[in-house]
Formats: C-alpha cells, structure tokens, sequence
C-alpha cells in the first residue's frame, strides 16, 4: 500500500462541548514515576522491589483510567518512563539476588565439610 505524495489532510475537530473538562496530567503518572525512581535506584540493595511492584500495579490503574477518560487525561510519557524505571529495578534486584546466591554458593564450596579434627582423634 502507497500512499500519494504531499501532507496528509487532517480530519477537522469539531468545537469542544463547553462541559467538557480540560485535560489534566493523571496524578497517578507522577507516583509511578517516583516509585519507578526509587526502585531504579534501591534496585542493587534488593529494597527496590516493593516500590517496582507498586509502581506496576499503579501503571495498570492509571492506563485503564486514562482509557476510560477519553484523552482528558495526559501523562502517558512519564508512565512509560516510571514503568521502564521500576523494570530496571525489579532487573537489578534479581542481578543482586542472583550475585548473592553465586557467592554464596562459592564460599559454601571452599568450607570443609563436618570437623576438623586432628589426624591422632579416630
């Protein structure tokens, strides 16, 4: 499918209904973001999980409702960036967990096993 050379004809908005209300930036698109900053940034010390989770959930909230408003709520490019952010957190806490178990693991490998005992204890 092509499509002819030139600027694309806009479909003309009719004039809003004056009880229409303004559109406003959905407060939930700045918790994500901040949620989505913490967790980004505790991710390393595994604390970032909690705000990742809960900024997820918020995003899920805050799309539906931006849906159902019919383009009166704004905001959806901090709640990609608060959703990428929290992500990101939730990837570094598994980096952290996933470091933690292979040291772990290594350090429970140089251990001996059972006593010591000197080579005279039978």
């Amino acid at each position: 499918m092509t499509t002819a050379p030139g600027q694309v004809p806009v479909a003309h908005q009719g004039p809003r209904h004056p009880f229409d209300p303004e559109p406003v930036r959905a407060t939930k698109t700045r918790a994500v973001f901040a949620l989505g900053l913490i967790a980004a940034l505790t991710g390393l010390f595994i604390g970032g999980i909690v705000p990742a989770t809960v900024a997820l959930q918020l995003s899920r909230q805050a799309r539906r409702e931006a849906y159902a408003s019919g383009g009166f709520l704004t905001g959806a490019m901090w709640l990609r960036r608060g959703e990428r952010l929290a992500w990101t957190g939730l990837l570094l806490a598994a980096v952290a967990l996933v470091a933690l178990v292979v040291i772990a693991v290594v350090r429970l490998a140089h251990a001996p096993i059972g006593h010591d005992y000197p080579s005279n204890v039978d």
